[in-house]
């Protein structure tokens, strides 16, 4: 059989096929301007009512009940990934959202703000997580995403530390898997000459690229986006960054997964003004201090375990200019107005000497 033969048979064992996804794709597009439409109806009582055009509760609750009714073959992963886009489209009917995070564009901070708020918000990148705060207080961004901690490295102190000082909530997280991958131009090594990344990135790499790119100098650079803009500019670079960077830059991947930890993980807060609902799956964050003396922390931790409340955090931080004091960061499971937490935190005013709830929100799914 010729080859234009064969041609011929696969377009017709694939003509059944194909016309049966354009007729889906058609209901899907009027489906989808349903929805749309639905939008444009709750964003009009919303403004009536001076209600906030995202409400994260509401959103985690529609992810969660689409995983659970899931029968594939689309994996969890990509329905949350779509319908995090679809939620995005229609919210910016309502309102084109303006969010601040610690930049340069091309960052795993930028990732953040995608894999949470999807694609359709006005992003604003900063120089620092201050500034990423002052502009949601003084209104200029509706909310912050700001990294908080790393499974490798640790807290983010100066994500910690800002919010004791300031009136912000957290009304989301985001947990990013940290996948470096190498990029340039072409998606090949021949002619790279150089490989630039941020310090720390070369370090998490170490052992691939000693393995896959021992003749190829390295370079350090301010940050793994800025070495994602010198490939963009230059053939001969090659950069280690993560996927917002590859797209920020229209660059090729040579290898994904690059690094040496596979389960390296930045969890990220979402920062805003307004207090998110229960959800049933929700974690609760605040900072307390309690008095220098024998016994305070076996008090402090006593009101959770009576309420069998559980802890997926604790830890300490120095109070500023109070020295030998310490302020106890601590996360939990369950939201501030659920009865065991409310009961627990109650209690916990008896013994402590500064306590602050930095917010009650959605637990991220974990399949993103």
């Amino acid at each position: 059989m010729s080859s234009a033969q064969n041609d011929q048979e696969l377009l017709m064992q694939l003509a059944a096929h194909r016309q049966r996804i354009d007729e889906i794709d058609l209901q899907l597009l009027e489906l989808m301007n349903q929805r749309a439409q639905c939008a444009l109806e709750i964003g009009k009582i919303k403004a009536q009512n001076d209600a906030p055009v995202m409400r994260p509760e509401r959103e985690a609750q529609v992810i969660d009940r689409l995983l659970k009714h899931n029968r594939g073959p689309l994996h969890n992963q990509k329905v949350c990934f779509v319908f995090k886009e679809i939620m995005s489209c229609c919210r910016a009917l309502e309102k084109q959202i303006q969010v601040a995070f610690l930049g340069p564009l091309g960052t795993f901070s930028e990732q953040a703000v995608w894999a949470f708020f999807g694609h359709s918000v006005d992003v604003s990148p900063v120089e620092s997580i201050e500034q990423a705060c002052h502009v949601v207080q003084v209104d200029q961004s509706d909310y912050a995403v700001v990294p908080v901690e790393n499974s490798n490295e640790g807290s983010v102190a100066r994500t910690l530390d800002e919010l004791v000082e300031s009136n912000l909530l957290i009304c989301g997280e985001v947990l990013l898997p940290i996948h470096h991958q190498l990029l340039c131009q072409s998606g090949k090594l021949d002619g790279i000459a150089k490989i630039c990344a941020h310090p720390q990135a070369l370090a998490q790499c170490r052992n691939w690229l000693r393995q896959h790119a021992p003749h190829i100098a390295q370079e350090a650079v301010s940050s793994n986006a800025a070495a994602a803009l010198l490939a963009s500019q230059d053939d001969t670079v090659a950069a280690i960054a993560g996927q917002a960077a590859k797209e920020r830059y229209s660059l090729q991947a040579y290898q994904e997964h690059i690094q040496d930890d596979v389960n390296n993980t930045t969890r990220f807060w979402v920062l805003g003004k307004q207090r998110t609902y229960s959800t049933g799956n929700d974690k609760t964050s605040l900072v307390v201090s309690v008095p220098n003396a024998p016994g305070a922390v076996y008090r402090l931790l006593g009101p959770f375990n009576q309420e069998n409340v559980s802890l997926t955090r604790f830890e300490s931080r120095p109070v500023k200019n109070k020295l030998w004091e310490y302020n106890f960061f601590i996360d939990l499971q369950g939201h501030e107005t659920d009865e065991p937490v409310k009961k627990a935190l109650e209690e916990l005013t008896k013994n402590a000497t500064y306590i602050k709830v930095l917010g009650s929100y959605p637990a991220m799914p974990e399949v993103i």
